[in-house]
């Protein structure tokens, strides 16, 4: 048994900066100091807030908390040696842990640097260091750096959020008149609109705007064709398969758990699906995973969650409103529920789950079916390695298994497995930069219900 773990847990090196020219050095060595100074300019901008609020210490505060985001951004760039956590949040044991497994692995403690370790642990990593940096200076320890930039990104998508609550309103009147066979349609679109909201990632644009413009529905017959892999078939087949006729005749069905990217629009999206797959009876239960600190620039957190339904909810339009009040009576009632775990902020590959976080393992191994939304979830469902583009999904997952899964994930960094021969080679030729753009798409779904 250890055996077939260990030759399932195999595969190719990490990706890391360590390679010039990469899509990777290039983010280590451009994109995160970029970051980090926006975040510095975030906090400086706050600085009258925190005198309002905390007086005096609210400045002081704010000036050592620049202090130390300015000392991680020259760590950073200069390469410095990887520096354990010095706070005492729940996951500082975990993450300190992590960095000496890194040491043993790569042989001695200056090696484990910037540009020199696997890219998927120092990003992380840079984003835990932000959030030490806040905690350790009360009283602003609780100031969410990229708070204004979701909050942008969910007004500046209004006139799209409009179109899709309006759309879901229009299929939820009708819900009782569709056929299977139309049901299985508008499953797939709104499968689709949350793929595709996937594109609005203020990580990958340095926290640039990034916020969708036209109607989501309209543009899904012209963006189809980027799909470069697509599972929804079996995704619909899982579904349905989860639904159970009970003795009295009656249909009950599974539950589903949503790992959720980014706030904004793309949450938005996740909402509207999540609303179809109950009001339709194709789920009895959603189960959304988000994160516990602000992370990778837009990624949801509880407060980012609350926040976007009672949004909705207050909107001038009816549809909207409609689907807020919707939306509040569902997590009201336990239909739907919001759930935090510390892993999904450590930079653990999930085929660590069921050894770090066997809680969490758990919990997804409740689930009939879990989708994980967006890039950063299939970086660390595939290890973020460099696999060969033809490795199947299933190998590439090394075992992490614990209910039928799918990854929705637009394109933004160089990892990509499940496609055909040829396919990856005819997209380079054609689109040099099509691992990194967010143009193409990906619906690739495992089970471990399925034979391998």
């Amino acid at each position: 048994m250890a055996a077939n773990r260990a030759l399932l847990r195999g595969g190719p090196p990490p990706l890391s900066a360590k390679v010039e020219g990469s899509f990777a050095y290039l983010t280590v060595r451009d994109r995160l100091p970029t970051i980090l100074t926006r975040v510095i300019d975030t906090i400086h901008r706050n600085k009258n807030k925190f005198f309002e609020e905390f007086g005096e210490d609210g400045v002081q505060a704010e000036k050592r908390t620049i202090g130390l985001l300015s000392k991680l951004r020259n760590e950073l760039q200069t390469d410095k040696p990887i520096l354990a956590l010095c706070d005492a949040l729940e996951d500082t044991d975990g993450w300190n842990q992590y960095l000496q497994r890194q040491q043993g692995l790569m042989g001695d403690q200056d090696s484990v640097s910037w540009f020199k370790s696997p890219w998927l642990y120092v990003e992380s990593y840079m984003y835990r260091r932000i959030q030490e940096a806040i905690w350790l200076n009360p009283p602003i320890s609780d100031f969410d750096v990229f708070n204004e930039s979701k909050t942008q990104s969910f007004f500046k998508s209004q006139q799209a959020v409009i179109a899709l609550c309006t759309y879901l309103q229009g299929l939820n009147k009708n819900m009782d008149n569709l056929s299977e066979m139309q049901l299985m349609d508008q499953f797939h679109k709104l499968l689709q609109v949350s793929l595709w909201g996937n594109k609005c990632d203020l990580s990958i644009s340095a926290g640039m705007e990034n916020f969708q413009k036209a109607s989501p529905i309209d543009s899904l017959s012209d963006l189809k064709p980027f799909i470069l892999v697509d599972d929804s078939s079996m995704v619909w087949s899982a579904l349905t398969s989860t639904r159970r006729q009970g003795e009295d005749g009656r249909i009950t069905p599974g539950r589903v758990d949503i790992v959720l990217d980014n706030a904004g629009f793309e949450l938005v999206a996740d909402l509207v699906l999540a609303d179809f797959l109950v009001s339709s009876g194709l789920a009895k239960e959603v189960r959304f995973h988000g994160k516990s600190i602000p992370w990778f620039v837009s990624d949801v957190t509880a407060q980012d969650f609350q926040w976007s339904i009672r949004q909705t909810l207050a909107a001038n339009h009816k549809c909207m409103s409609k689907s807020g009040v919707q939306w509040q009576s569902y997590m009201r009632e336990g239909v739907w529920s919001y759930h935090d775990h510390p892993f999904w902020t450590m930079p653990h590959e999930y085929c660590d789950m069921a050894g770090d976080a066997p809680d969490l393992y758990a919990t997804l191994q409740g689930a009939d079916l879990v989708l994980f939304k967006g890039d950063l979830s299939y970086r660390k469902l595939t290890g973020d390695r460099e696999w060969d583009h033809t490795v199947s999904f299933d190998r590439a997952l090394r075992g992490f298994q614990p209910a039928p899964l799918c990854s929705l994930r637009t394109l933004k960094a160089n990892v990509q497995v499940g496609l055909q021969p040829g396919q990856g080679e005819n997209l380079s030729a054609l689109d040099p930069g099509w691992m990194t753009s967010g143009k193409y798409a990906v619906v690739q779904f495992s089970s471990p219900h399925r034979e391998q």
